[in-house]
């Protein structure tokens, strides 16, 4: 298992999935093990991920300093793996909480920056909360589903402070089809996520979202900013959203995606953004 070193010290881990190109990834939960994203969904076919598990979480070593979860000060952590690496450029993809820390990598360091893809990103960092409203909006668009009558409350109570009778029977809302394969991916989150580490990422100071917009509106990498139709965390509109505010970004959503997208449909997910990763880019002036 290959292994860099953050400025502080910590010792952090990466895996290392198929052929190509190094594509680095980064992880959402917030802090979970990069082992729930797997091969994105036959994604290695195309690329070499470099999944990174951010600190504290999968093979990586726990700091000395707590505060140190904090999503700005995890930047410095995906820095130090770009220049280990070797890549004077990188391309990123970032799955949900991790899409704030990709776009505070590229707000920071802009220029080390080939490619962008946010995957079902939750975008704090710029401002845009996912509200509770959108959440229960998308849920209750899937009135139909054969499980909805149970989840419906456990999910509502999940987001609205009251506390459900099964936490995880609101588990379906985040997945486009309920199956097998997803309530094995469901089951994994337990023991893949650094609760300490999660409550601290977004904590106060994480984020100055004036500052990381203006950063961003001067970004000239292209970015994919990528949505599943049935994801209430960020819905399609919000992604919309996030776009209009990166003059390089487009957004695509994924016919009946959830907040996995790759779990849903493989195929789909991986022509969009192997398509996407594949696109001529201008080099730096």
């Amino acid at each position: 298992m290959p292994t860099c070193t953050a400025p502080d010290g910590t010792e952090l881990a990466y895996h290392l999935r198929g052929e190509g190109e190094p594509l680095l990834v980064l992880p959402g939960g917030p802090m979970r093990a990069s082992a729930y994203l797997g091969d994105l969904g036959g994604l290695t076919a195309h690329r070499r991920l470099v999944l990174l598990d951010l600190r504290g979480t999968g093979d990586s070593a726990v700091p000395r300093d707590p505060a140190t979860y904090r999503c700005d000060r995890l930047v410095g952590d995906v820095e130090a793996l770009r220049v280990h690496l070797g890549l004077e450029r990188v391309d990123v993809l970032a799955h949900s909480a991790g899409g704030n820390l990709a776009m505070l990598h590229a707000a920071r360091h802009p220029e080390r920056v080939r490619r962008l893809a946010l995957i079902a990103a939750t975008p704090w960092a710029l401002g845009l909360p996912v509200t509770v409203q959108d959440r229960l909006a998308a849920a209750r668009r899937r009135a139909g589903e054969p499980w909805f009558a149970e989840a419906y409350p456990a999910f509502e109570a999940l987001w609205s402070g009251r506390e459900a009778d099964d936490p995880l029977s609101y588990a379906p809302f985040f997945y486009g089809r309920w199956d097998e394969t997803a309530r094995a991916h469901m089951a994994a989150d337990e023991t893949q996520t650094n609760d300490e580490a999660a409550g601290l990422y977004g904590s106060a100071g994480a984020y100055d979202p004036p500052a990381t917009r203006a950063a961003l509106a001067s970004l000239t990498a292209p970015v994919l900013v990528y949505a599943g139709e049935l994801d209430g965390g960020p819905s399609p509109e919000l992604a919309g959203r996030v776009a209009a505010l990166l003059p390089t970004a487009r957004r695509v959503v994924q016919p009946g995606g959830g907040h996995f997208p790759w779990l849903d449909d493989p195929e789909w997910f991986t022509r969009y953004v192997a398509k996407f990763l594949a696109a001529p880019v201008e080099p730096p002036a």
